[in-house]
Parts: structure tokens; sequence; C-alpha cells
């Protein structure tokens, strides 16, 4: 009967150690939210230093003047910790991959090589997908709970047709395409742990 007890006591610890290694985290990005965007994003523990970290984000609305600031995107990232996984310090490479439809959004934004003004006379409709590298920080704000900072540069890949005007669907350009440095993530994220 001890026997027993021995082996049913041994298991119970190493099934306990085997699921505090399995850590999970769902979070939002604020950035996102503050946007109407809406977004969600899974972290799971790889290895004690290791997560894999794969979010989305949805945006389908069209504001006034139709304005549009459309789009899907899919980020998986892979995060290296510098101390142990979800707390602290982490280095990340990322990639991406979504579709767009942006226009009629007024603004005389020049950054990276990269004109945003033309966003606010014309309407460009395609596919975005990129690379990039990050650095962020996990801050433990509670047993369950993180508050997370993320930043990232990259490089992304477009193919776009651009219309005359951000209303109407007169094509002056098709298949424009553009590789250009970006910031590929800007993230304030709110995590739950389990």
């Amino acid at each position: 009967m001890k026997r027993i007890y021995f082996w049913v006591l041994l298991c119970l610890l190493f099934l306990s150690g085997t699921a505090r290694a399995q850590v999970v985290g769902i979070k939002t990005n604020l950035l996102y939210d503050a946007t109407a965007t809406i977004n969600a994003g899974v972290e799971v523990g790889l290895a004690q230093k290791l997560t894999l970290d794969v979010s989305g984000n949805l945006n389908l609305w069209t504001w006034k003047d139709n304005m549009k600031w459309k789009h899907w995107m899919v980020q998986p990232e892979l995060r290296f910790w510098t101390c142990q996984r979800f707390s602290g310090h982490f280095f990340a490479a990322h990639a991406l991959a979504g579709q767009f439809n942006f226009g009629g959004i007024r603004n005389g934004i020049r950054l990276f090589g990269t004109d945003f003004s033309e966003l606010t006379d014309h309407r460009f409709e395609g596919w975005a997908f990129g690379l990039g590298v990050g650095y962020g920080y996990a801050l433990p704000i509670g047993k369950h709970w993180n508050l997370e900072f993320e930043g990232g540069i990259g490089a992304i890949y477009s193919i776009a047709d651009r219309f005359d005007c951000s209303v109407c669907n007169i094509k002056d350009a098709e298949g424009l395409k553009k590789l250009r440095p970006a910031l590929t993530k800007a993230a304030v994220s709110f995590v739950y742990l389990f």
C-alpha cells in the first residue's frame, strides 16, 4: 500500500511540474483598441526562456467622409526572454501578413521613405507581408496579469492598387509593389496568464 501512495505522489508531483511549465497568455493590444481595431493574441511557452506569440487584428469600419482604415493582419512572433518567460525583458523576431483598404485619411506624414499624405486624395487596396525584430518588456501587475510594452522594426513588402480618389472605384495604378523599412510592431498589451 505504501508503494501505491509513493507512485501516486510521484505522479502528482510530475504532473504539477508539467502543468506549471505550460503557461499561456491571452492579450489585447491597447493601442489597437484605441483605433477601434478588434485584436487578440495568444502566447504559449515553448521552453524556459522561449515563447511563441500569435496575434491578429481586424478593422472593418468606414468613418465619416468615407475615410477607410480597413485591414486584417496576422503576426506570429518568436520571443527570447532574458530571465524567465512572461516577465522582464525580451527580444523577438516576427512576421506579418494581411490585407488592407486605406484612403481618405487627411495627413502630411512622411516616415521611412513613405509619403502617407497620398492617403488624403487616394485609396490603396492590396496585400502586405513583412519581417521584423523587436524588443519588449513585460511588467507583472498581479498574480495572473501583465502589462507588456513592445516596439519592432523591419521591412514590409506591399502589392496594391491605387484609386484616383478616396471614394471612387477608378484605378489609376494597378499592382504597385513596394519594399520599405517600417515600424512593424507597436504594442502596449494587457495580458492574462494561466
